[in-house]
């Protein structure tokens, strides 16, 4: 079963076990035909997975004891090791997640009333480079596998108890979810099924920075996906400032797209405007955003800039914030403000798993070379 995870995984050193959601259907039928009705094998093992919450092959008491010791040889049910987990006082959980590789990505479960949020990543880092942001700072590193976009579910569903599920996904984690579409596309699939988590697609957000080819590609799928379009500016050339790779886009395309998204699905667009005290947060901005989305059937979100270590940009105050708000409003523009949740533990993307790697990094080469190293000092 050499494939391309072994590849990744091993890269030509003794051999990892292999993550069992990244292995092929076809690969692990084959390797479980000498124990028997592989199909009925198969389908136990995704059964404890998805919905027995197994995290050991031990666990899955169903399956003969010697397939069971055979699957642990081999395999690892989860390929992912949680490094940190963090609980706000709002109950908002935060995953940093060790991917086999050694990399790390960031998981968050948002709680609120009845509805049970998970929020993942689909790339080690960014390549987006958004000057607030932290997953990008250090730019794209990979995408990540199915396997490992849906165990971040799985991580975050096995937090609850067990009379509870998770109710919607919110892919706005670490990466661009549609430069990573294919694998986003087939984890959610599973996310959707009836034997899987049964989130349908209605409760499930995917999040863009604005890649007209890919909104398109998607709006033709057919899926009800909602889309959130990361806008934060109203004209092309402060949003050029604020998301560099705008300059190979341009508004007038992404709304364009967006505009088909609508069309296709029917599913009304949110476009997510993260406010930065003096950069656009401004009066004017509000009035040239309202017109930029007037006859459109939109909704902004509004979200007030977490501040990060090592960036200069900082949240706009509580006037100002009401006052972009009421603009947008008197226009007759759908608009909200997100609720700050988490702020304790670093939730906010990239902020955990930057500081996570300082320490690292401080640790491995001697801790008075942060300033060397161009480390923000603490």
């Amino acid at each position: 079963m050499a494939g391309t995870l072994s590849v990744l995984y091993n890269d030509g050193m003794e051999a990892k076990k292999l993550p069992i959601l990244n292995v092929p259907r076809a690969e692990l039928l084959t390797w479980l035909e000498p124990f028997g009705s592989p199909r009925m094998r198969c389908r136990q093992i995704e059964r404890w997975l998805l919905i027995g919450r197994a995290e050991t092959f031990e666990q899955m008491s169903d399956l003969p004891r010697r397939l069971r010791e055979e699957l642990a040889a081999r395999f690892e049910p989860l390929g992912t090791r949680i490094d940190r987990h963090l609980t706000a006082s709002d109950q908002t959980h935060k995953l940093l997640l060790r991917l086999p590789d050694d990399h790390l990505i960031e998981c968050v479960l948002i709680q609120d009333a009845d509805r049970r949020t998970a929020c993942i990543s689909t790339q080690v880092g960014c390549g987006m480079g958004c000057v607030f942001c932290a997953s990008g700072l250090n730019g794209v590193v990979r995408n990540l596998t199915s396997g490992e976009i849906l165990e971040q579910l799985l991580r975050l569903r096995n937090l609850l108890a067990p009379d509870q599920r998770l109710t919607h996904i919110v892919v706005m984690g670490m990466g661009e979810p549609l430069a990573n579409l294919d694998n986003l596309l087939t984890a959610l699939e599973i996310a959707g099924s009836k034997d899987g988590l049964d989130i349908g697609a209605r409760h499930i957000t995917i999040s863009t920075v604005g890649l007209p080819a890919k909104i398109r590609r998607l709006a033709e799928l057919g899926k009800q996906y909602h889309l959130a379009v990361s806008l934060h500016a109203p004209n092309d050339a402060l949003r050029s400032q604020i998301v560099p790779t705008n300059d190979k886009t341009g508004l007038p395309d992404i709304l364009a797209a967006a505009d088909y998204f609508f069309e296709r699905t029917g599913r009304q667009v949110t476009f997510e405007y993260v406010l930065l005290h003096d950069v656009n947060d401004r009066a004017a901005q509000a009035r040239e955003l309202a017109r930029l989305l007037q006859g459109r059937q939109a909704h902004v979100n509004l979200i007030p800039f977490n501040d990060v270590e090592g960036l200069s940009y900082r949240r706009p105050s509580q006037e100002t914030l009401v006052q972009f708000t009421d603009v947008l409003r008197r226009a007759g523009i759908s608009v909200k403000v997100r609720k700050r949740k988490g702020s304790e533990i670093d939730a906010a993307c990239g902020q955990l798993r930057r500081k996570v790697e300082r320490e690292q990094t401080v640790a491995t080469v001697g801790a008075g070379d942060e300033n060397r190293l161009g480390l923000p000092l603490v």
